[in-house]
């Protein structure tokens, strides 16, 4: 799978807000992704038994012990994943993540 982009998810953990934690556990979710072949929304649930599936693509991962959230549109047959929001529990209750 390609991942667009590492570049946000980089400005989330090295941004002023002190979330440096999330550094690793979101580069690990990213080496996985990178060599995922998801065909379909069931090929994520079976590597990640926790992901939520959401309509139209969107998937929202648990990351660092649930401690953030990753919400991404897959496209998936072209095999590429859109991040499109990362942040805490409280900052995902904020969004919606169907639209963002």
């Amino acid at each position: 799978m390609r991942v667009i982009a590492l570049s946000t998810l980089r400005a989330f953990w090295e941004g002023k807000s002190g979330y440096a934690d999330a550094r690793e556990p979101t580069l690990a979710w990213y080496r996985e992704a990178l060599a995922a072949d998801w065909r379909s929304p069931a090929d994520v649930k079976r590597q990640f038994g926790t992901a939520s599936i959401l309509r139209d693509g969107r998937v929202v991962f648990n990351i660092g012990g649930n401690k953030y959230r990753l919400v991404v549109w897959i496209n998936y047959p072209y095999r590429v994943i859109y991040v499109r929001f990362i942040g805490t529990h409280a900052q995902y209750d904020r969004i919606d993540a169907q639209t963002i």
